[in-house]
């Protein structure tokens, strides 16, 4: 399957069991403090067996012919929202899997990163929504000072902001989405979920989220 089929099928799916949702007034407020016309909540579809299935599918088959299954000997999560995923994919394909913390255990072993990660191996690390790619950057970081190696990451959804690109190219991030923010814009449009008036707001916001919270 081609990418933007990944991004036809993904943007569908994820509109169909309600993991998107559009609110202007008042808008969704960040834990950063941005506000958003837009929400993905993409772990809903983890309660979906076949919705999820056809996600996990897409994100196997990423794995298998754009990342290739020699490069790839551990899987992982990134807590808490994108291990469920992570989990799906390293059993599917029969891998290892590990996860990162946001932050380190204040109590326990204080770890950061759970299960065990063999030095030298190469990591792929999923998620399911990348916003502003703190969580793809502390994940890479983790891992690399365990010992891993990373150079991908696989997402369900991503918004593509400047800061967004800048952040993952300084960490030598590669990322694989299966769709956009925009391309999801784009569909709810198509099926009249929301109006001409209301998809510019939302491009603006894509735009620019700090000037479109602003306003």
């Amino acid at each position: 399957m081609n990418k933007d089929l990944y991004k036809k099928e993904t943007a569908k799916t994820l509109l169909e069991i309600n993991a998107v949702t559009f609110r202007f007034d008042p808008p969704f407020v960040f834990t950063s403090g941005l506000k958003s016309p837009i929400y993905l909540d993409n772990r809903i579809t983890m309660s979906y067996p076949k919705e999820r299935g056809k996600i996990i599918g897409f994100y196997v088959s990423i794995i298998k012919n754009h990342i290739g299954l020699a490069n790839v000997d551990y899987i992982s999560g990134t807590a808490t929202a994108a291990i469920p995923q992570a989990a799906f994919v390293s059993d599917k394909l029969n891998l290892p899997m590990v996860y990162v913390r946001p932050s380190t255990k204040s109590y326990g072993k204080g770890n950061k990163l759970e299960g065990y990660l063999k030095p030298g191996s190469d990591v792929v690390i999923i998620e399911d929504h990348i916003s502003t790619a703190t969580s793809v950057a502390n994940n890479a970081q983790t891992i690399r000072a365990s010992g891993g190696r990373v150079k991908y990451c696989i997402t369900t959804t991503i918004y593509n902001s400047k800061e967004t690109k800048k952040l993952l190219e300084e960490n030598g991030i590669t990322v694989y989405s299966l769709t956009t923010g925009k391309y999801i814009a784009d569909e709810a449009l198509r099926q009249g979920i929301i109006t001409e008036k209301e998809k510019k707001s939302i491009d603006l916001w894509f735009h620019n989220p700090h000037v479109w919270t602003n306003k």
